[in-house]
């Protein structure tokens, strides 16, 4: 079983899709381990964009005490999220990053955090969408150094 699990969650419901399959693995196959998880969220907004009139638009940085209260927010809504948790034998952290490639910054934390697996869920777009949004799941698994398991979120 993996020792240590980094989780990056998007902050949609669709995003915590593997919350539940982590948390059954870990009391499955490591009823008796304590397994560190790191739940990871990624804020990708780091920039106002503001249109004038003419049909122009500029692109102005958030200051870092807009920033501040954006890391306020991803870590309140971990630790919420965080207690979704079952298991007795886990050892939760929170991380939060600020990047505008969140494939990256989930990379970097896998480093920074020691991860054994990546677990995170993927929503599953195809076709063009996928093309034109991009898998974050997809770039993590090919470019992490772990292995990822993904789970794919319904709307069900």
């Amino acid at each position: 079983m993996s020792e240590r699990i980094l989780m990056p969650l998007d902050g949609s419901k669709l995003g915590e899709a593997a919350l539940s399959y982590v948390d059954e693995l870990i009391s499955r196959l490591a009823p008796g381990e304590t397994v560190e998880i790191t739940l990871f969220h990624v804020i990708t907004t780091v920039r106002h964009n503001i249109s004038y009139q003419g049909g122009g638009s500029v692109s102005i940085p958030y200051t870092e005490e807009e920033l501040a209260k954006f890391k306020d927010e991803a870590k309140a809504y971990l630790e919420r999220v965080s207690r979704r948790l079952q298991s007795t034998k886990i050892a939760l952290a929170c991380k939060v990053a600020v990047n505008e490639n969140p494939a990256e910054a989930i990379i970097e934390a896998e480093k920074e955090v020691n991860a054994d697996l990546i677990a995170m869920a993927t929503h599953g777009r195809s076709g063009l969408s996928r093309f034109a949004i991009g898998s974050v799941a997809d770039k993590v698994m090919r470019g992490g150094g772990v292995p990822v398991l993904m789970v794919r979120s319904s709307e069900d």
